[in-house]
């Protein structure tokens, strides 16, 4: 019974981690980075071992960088958050999870960073502390500047470029073309997902582009980036010769950001959680299908 009891209780607090840590949104910017070093081994050598295990550290150091990011945010705004009727149910917050665990697990998703970055390259290892230090930047962007969303659009943005590095050991400009289209898409949809804390933003002295420039100048603005995204896709695009199924990659994402914005509005943001969550996985994974078909395709 006393193994039972523990395992239950391991199994209740990882799952409280998991959704502290909203875990299922790695597939915002998994993807992109997948994109990024399938291109990449467009340029190297590398056998299918050498490829498998490539990707197995790329993912593990997405992922353990996003835990330590989330972690980290989750902290730094544990008394914001118990003061927002949005957010006050979250898990340190409510008590459900302590802050000495939470630390803890942000020190374990840290190490495992580093190890990662490390079983990669060299140059993945050095570049590590500043990957760390831009994601974990943004949790107190909000204190101090409205465009704290772009930060987080960077911090997500830097993904694409490492797992370039990762497979090539340098780094192609052309790949930046990515960087921006990802900075800009998550700006983007952080804006949306902002203009629910209008109030709570201004009574805080917080700073957002929704608090500085209203829900519709902020909506509009976050139009402007996502059409930016497509801009820099289409340079991404011509700038590896990419083909037809590449191309209509983009005009699908292109059809899922208008159906986004189609689904919030100034005076009525009931479906912004349908926005945020549904259509951005799809926009990332869909990106990443099409881009892999047309990489197999003309292989």
């Amino acid at each position: 019974m006393a193994v039972l009891a523990t395992n239950a209780r391991f199994f209740r607090k990882l799952r409280l981690t998991l959704e502290m840590i909203k875990f299922e949104h790695s597939v915002f910017a998994l993807p992109f980075a997948l994109t990024a070093a399938m291109l990449a081994f467009q340029r190297t050598s590398l056998d299918v071992a050498g490829i498998a295990w490539k990707l197995l550290w790329i993912v593990v150091a997405m992922v353990s960088a996003r835990s330590a990011a989330m972690t980290f945010n989750r902290i730094a705004d544990a008394k914001i958050d118990a003061r927002n009727p949005r957010t006050r149910l979250r898990q340190l917050p409510a008590g459900a999870l302590s802050h000495r665990f939470a630390w803890g697990f942000f020190l374990a998703a840290c190490a495992v960073f580093l190890l990662a970055a490390g079983m990669l390259n060299f140059l993945c290892l050095q570049l590590a502390p500043a990957a760390l230090a831009v994601v974990l930047l943004y949790s107190y962007t909000k204190r101090f500047t409205a465009w704290c969303h772009v930060v987080l659009g960077f911090a997500l943005g830097i993904a694409p470029p490492a797992a370039w590095i990762a497979v090539t050991g340098s780094l192609d400009p052309k790949i930046l073309w990515l960087t921006a289209a990802v900075t800009m898409w998550t700006a983007g949809f952080d804006i949306i997902y902002a203009c629910q804390d209008y109030e709570f933003d201004g009574s805080e002295g917080l700073f957002s582009l929704p608090r500085r420039f209203g829900i519709g100048g902020a909506l509009m603005l976050a139009r402007i980036l996502h059409a930016g995204m497509i801009v820099a896709l289409l340079n991404l695009w011509y700038g590896f010769g990419m083909g037809w199924l590449a191309l209509a990659g983009i005009a699908a994402v292109a059809a899922l950001l208008i159906y986004e914005h189609s689904l919030v509005k100034a005076d009525d943001l009931s479906r912004v959680d349908a926005a945020f969550f549904t259509v951005n996985g799809y926009v990332s994974v869909l990106f990443f299908v099409f881009w892999a078909a047309d990489v197999w395709l003309r292989s």
